[in-house]
């Protein structure tokens, strides 16, 4: 392999700390790889003595192969691993540790659970509220936070701390670990025993990390410790792609590397091998948007290509009737199915997409386990309500909505595998308020029995109430109450083209059926499909054919987005979906969702304007730049501004800049 001016004064770097700020494919994985061979043959360096981590067993795993294929029948036994086995390593010597002392995933669930109902915590989500806690419990112990200075996202201050007190002494008690235990008690023995903290320094004198721009503080504060003296740290990274926050990554310690370490050298791989010219050009302008980071300029080794296409439609139907089309024609083209990509925000996302392409019989494989819709607890909620209404009268059935909205009936009440409503009524004879409450369900149920499954999700939502127990529960759980509507809407929706129960009932059973199908599919290696992934999961993939779809406000930038640094995640977020593509970029926004008005993505404004370009001419052309203003940018469109307060909804098309809406027309 031939590398570049760049690529090699990386490899040839030797002693002292060294920054790689590696763009999109960049090839730094061949950088990487090579100047580990580099160092023990050109440098003498024992191979015993470097140490590569990355943040996935499967990348650690990767990288090893292509080093062994590199070094042919060389035996050379560098440690390549990630964070977590390299520092559980270092707690095995020092504590006698084993696998069986690491707790389960399972084990962890079953604790927060039983925890939850210890605590009498009412959750209705408790698969989402269970793994956002287990999250939670890892940022605090990830940024070695103090709970006493902690605000939890997802409850009470005091619940969070119950949970977080007795989940650790759980673990202490049992002789247990999880895994950001491995970080923390690798840091707690490194800075109270410098006796083991040499030793692990002799061993490791070359440090080279991977992905550096996803590390956590305590991850940092070990690697700073393992690296001295000589500080022989290489790190490879791009903090334009930096998009785990949620899991505790600090871009801004990347940002600040040189602040740590002045005398290191830095190094721009900036030469995009995987992209067209064109996509990298319209990537650049997006991501430069972003103020806290390293100002660079990647420049694509392919040729031009073509524009990103950027288009909007009515609703989901008529996006995903395009997005079908557009795949069968690039695959009629000669583009395999796995060179076709559809990425989104959420794993929630092509839900409507999944059904379209099931109904064209477009073979696809998702990368992460789209979750099933009517296995949500609001669809098990209004299937329960409509199951009743039909003659069900199970009592899981009723636990699930007796009180949904409140009824004040207790569990207790339903003390027999089958509910007798008039029984019930019998408890409460004298009192006439709970009798009201008791007839009125009866009266909802026997409505309910002969709507259309549309109707009986609007019925339920407005006249039995079940919207304003959400705004209740939303609040309870710190979230907003749209999350929840959202999951409505999708349901009311998807249910609109089934005139009767059982039509509907088939479709759900169908889908489901398909969704277990898929995680058969996901393990196979070399099925010809379309790819469905989150923006999250496509990071370090390519494809010839990218869909972004769903160019929202709202979903992204996702609308749990508020600060600033929320907000620039979500523009790396887009930004890495837009650099999947190796050929063909298409960017997909809809003016509506379940009957909703969205606006399109500020992301995708963004990309039409070079906001700083047009500034720049304002300036010049000493125009204000405010109401009304025109100018023209080097692609020949015209930019109109209109003041954002006046919500104006005179243009088709409306894009966010800073406090201006914008139009983008043809010169």
């Amino acid at each position: 392999m031939k590398f570049n001016a760049s690529q090699l004064s990386a490899i040839q770097h030797k002693n002292g700390p060294m920054l790689v700020l590696a763009g999109p494919g960049s090839g730094k994985t061949a950088v990487i790889t090579k100047r580990t061979q580099y160092l023990i043959e050109e440098c003498g360096i024992n191979p015993l003595n470097i140490l590569v981590i990355t943040f996935t067993k499967a990348a650690a795993s990767e990288m090893k192969t292509r080093f062994h294929h590199l070094m042919k029948q060389v035996h050379a036994p560098v440690c390549f691993g990630t964070f977590h086995s390299i520092f559980f390593t270092i707690l095995k010597y020092a504590y006698n540790y084993s696998s069986a002392n690491i707790i389960s995933e399972e084990a962890r669930l079953t604790f927060i659970r039983s925890l939850i109902t210890h605590l009498n915590i009412e959750i209705d989500d408790e698969k989402e509220f269970t793994t956002s806690i287990l999250n939670e419990i890892s940022l605090v112990k990830g940024d070695m936070l103090s709970l006493d200075h902690y605000y939890s996202i997802n409850c009470s201050e005091d619940i969070f701390k119950k949970i977080y007190t007795a989940y650790e002494n759980k673990l202490r008690q049992e002789n247990l670990i999880d895994f950001d235990d491995m970080l923390v008690f690798c840091y707690e023995l490194l800075k109270e025993r410098p006796d083991i903290l040499a030793l692990w320094q002799k061993k490791f004198q070359y440090i080279l990390i991977d992905e550096f721009q996803d590390i956590n503080r305590v991850q940092y504060e070990i690697i700073k410790m393992l690296s001295l003296p000589q500080n022989n740290l290489f790190i490879v990274g791009d903090d334009d792609q930096s998009i785990y926050r949620f899991r505790g990554a600090k871009p801004e310690i990347m940002l600040n590397f040189e602040n740590d370490y002045p005398i290191a050298k830095r190094v721009l791989l900036n030469i995009n091998y995987r992209s067209s010219e064109n996509i990298v050009r319209f990537a650049g302008r997006l991501i430069k948007n972003n103020k806290k980071r390293f100002q660079k300029e990647i420049i694509a080794n392919r040729m031009k290509g073509s524009d990103p296409i950027i288009q909007t439609f009515k609703d989901l139907t008529d996006e995903n009737t395009e997005i079908i089309k557009a795949i069968q024609h690039y695959h009629d083209q000669g583009v395999p199915y796995n060179e076709i990509a559809v990425l989104f925000r959420t794993s929630t996302g092509p839900r409507a997409l999944v059904n379209k392409l099931m109904d064209f019989n477009i073979p696809f494989r998702m990368k992460d386990a789209l979750p099933n819709i009517y296995e949500h607890w609001i669809a098990k909620n209004l299937l329960a309500y409509i199951k009743i209404a039909l003659g069900n009268y199970d009592r899981n059935l009723f636990l699930q909505i007796a009180n949904r909205p409140k009824r004040y009936l207790a569990r207790d009440i339903f003390d027999s595998p089958t509910v007798n409503l008039e029984d019930i009524k019998g408890r409460f004879s004298d009192k006439e308020w709970m009798l009201d409450r008791i007839l009125k369900l009866e009266y909802d149920l026997a409505m309910l029995k002969k709507m259309t499954p549309y109707a009986a999700i609007q019925y339920i939502r407005k006249a039995i109430g079940y919207e304003e127990y959400l705004n209740e529960y939303a609040t309870f759980r710190r979230i907003k109450v749209e999350e929840l509507l959202d999951v409505l809407d999708e349901l009311q929706e998807g249910s609109k083209q089934f005139e009767t129960y059982d039509f509907w009932f088939a479709h759900i059973e169908t889908y489901s059926q398909e969704l277990r199908e898929q995680l058969h599919v996901r393990k196979k290696v070399n099925y010809d499909s379309v790819s469905l992934s989150t923006m999250h999961s496509s990071k370090g993939l390519e494809y010839t054919v990218v869909f972004i779809i769903d160019a929202n406000e709202g979903i992204t930038p996702h609308s749990k987005a508020l600060s600033d640094a929320d907000l620039e995640e979500e523009r790396r977020m887009f930004y890495v979906a837009m650099t999947r593509a190796k050929q063909y970029l298409h960017i997909y926004s809809v003016k509506e969702r379940y009957n909703k008005e969205l606006s399109i993505s500020r992301f995708v404004g963004e990309l039409l304007v070079d906001v700083t370009e047009l500034k720049e001419q304002a300036r010049i052309e000493h125009r204000s730049y405010g109401p009304g203003t025109i100018l023209k940018n080097t692609d020949g469109k015209l930019i109109i501004y209109f003041d954002k307060l006046h919500k104006e909804r005179v243009l088709d098309l409306n894009f966010c800049i800073g406090n201006h809406l914008i139009k983008v027309i043809e010169d």
